[in-house]
């Protein structure tokens, strides 16, 4: 019989995978319904759309990886598509950063042309950076898809099988593998959003010492704007650094500690689009929508 906290564990990512579906799936509903009423979509919604659709895939992955984790399902099909679970996250990240960047370059009031040349084309390059982030992280699929899958296989095989030995060449081969495709939209996020929340607090403070009446209420935005990227940047590190934990293999399969890295893990790409939905007013006024139709019909 599973332990309560196995109970527990089954019931946090049901919870996860059903918000994170909604949360993002509103994202894509309200962006193509504006696109098929304007016959286009801006950069941002664009970017926003598809990194909804990646993190439905991925919600829906991680909620596979917690079944075969609570032994509910085999864990074959897991390990022969686990390739495919790697492009959908790495996806996801680079898409997450360019948003990463767009906010940056869009909101940032840094004085600097570079940054001003950044602003005037992060528009036009968000459909090239989409291209080009599908490109990379479809890499591995294409060029080295027997090699990825053979590491795949024997590294999961020996997580989920209980007879299986510890090698420690395929663990600091998944590691390299992991710092090689990881570490680059990490770092370009880290970068940007670091920049983002230095420039804004140090505008924000310098509002506060001289602004009055009216201005208060940019302040009070600027604020808001300041926290959403603050957790999204808490969200994104966590996931990057439980991912990083989870691949070194130091945390057996079932403790509390390797379950609790499984939810942290899957909290990001539910988390973060509820903060892209409260901080975007046409996603927060049509959720609202959504929910009260929803209240109506029952």
């Amino acid at each position: 019989m599973l332990d309560f906290y196995l109970i527990i564990h089954f019931l946090l990512p049901v919870i996860q995978c059903l918000i994170g579906v909604l949360a993002n799936g509103i994202i894509v509903i309200v962006n193509g319904i504006e696109l098929i009423k304007q016959r286009k979509m801006v950069p941002l919604d664009l970017l926003l759309s598809c990194l909804a659709i990646s993190r439905i895939c991925l919600q829906s992955f991680i909620f596979y990886i917690n079944l075969v984790i609570l032994s509910l399902i085999d864990f074959l099909p897991l390990v022969k598509n686990f390739a495919v679970f790697m492009f959908v996250n790495e996806t996801g990240l680079w898409l997450a950063t360019w948003l990463g960047v767009f906010y940056c370059a869009k909101i940032s009031p840094i004085a600097h042309p570079l940054f001003f040349w950044l602003k005037m084309r992060i528009s036009k390059l968000v459909p090239w950076l989409i291209i080009g982030s599908l490109l990379f992280a479809s890499i591995p699929l294409v060029f080295y898809s027997k090699h990825t899958w053979v590491l795949s296989q024997e590294v999961l095989l020996r997580l989920f099988s209980p007879n299986a030995t510890t090698q420690l060449k395929e663990t600091s081969a998944l590691q390299i593998v992991f710092l090689a495709r990881f570490s680059p939209p990490f770092v370009i996020f880290l970068i940007s959003t670091l920049l983002l929340v230095f420039s804004l607090g140090r505008h924000t403070w310098q509002m506060r010492n001289t602004a009055t009446g009216t201005r208060d209420s940019s302040t009070g935005v600027h604020v808001s704007v300041l926290l959403s990227i603050l957790s999204f940047l808490v969200l994104y590190l966590s996931h990057y650094m439980t991912a990083a934990l989870l691949s070194s293999h130091i945390f057996e399969l079932r403790s509390f500690m390797f379950l609790f890295c499984i939810l942290v893990f899957g909290s990001y790409p539910s988390g973060h689009s509820i903060i892209l939905i409260s901080g975007n007013p046409k996603l927060k006024q049509n959720a609202k929508k959504f929910l009260l139709h929803g209240q109506c019909c029952q």
